[in-house]
């Protein structure tokens, strides 16, 4: 997926919003950043409601415990195992 936006929760870590265009995404699978760095996804969520996989056509935010807002950015796209969800 395109991240459209991303805002860090305290305590928590940084999340990155987007719609899902392709692929299914579980919790606990890892995403790959700009075809770079590799990071576990925390949680998934949709309009404050806890998910265990997003689909396409899903607008969702991405938990990552690992990330600070510095690590990903409006615009990075997120992989995972070869395939482009957005």
């Amino acid at each position: 997926m395109t991240v459209q936006d991303v805002f860090v929760i305290r305590g928590r870590g940084a999340v990155a919003t987007g719609q899902v265009e392709y692929g299914e995404l579980r919790v606990g699978e890892e995403v790959t950043i700009n075809d770079g760095r590799r990071v576990k996804v925390d949680a998934i969520e949709a309009f404050r409601k806890k998910l265990d996989k997003a689909v396409p056509g899903e607008t969702v935010g991405l938990l990552f415990k690992k990330l600070s807002k510095d690590d990903i950015a409006a615009g990075d796209v997120l992989t995972t195992s070869g395939y482009f969800l957005a």
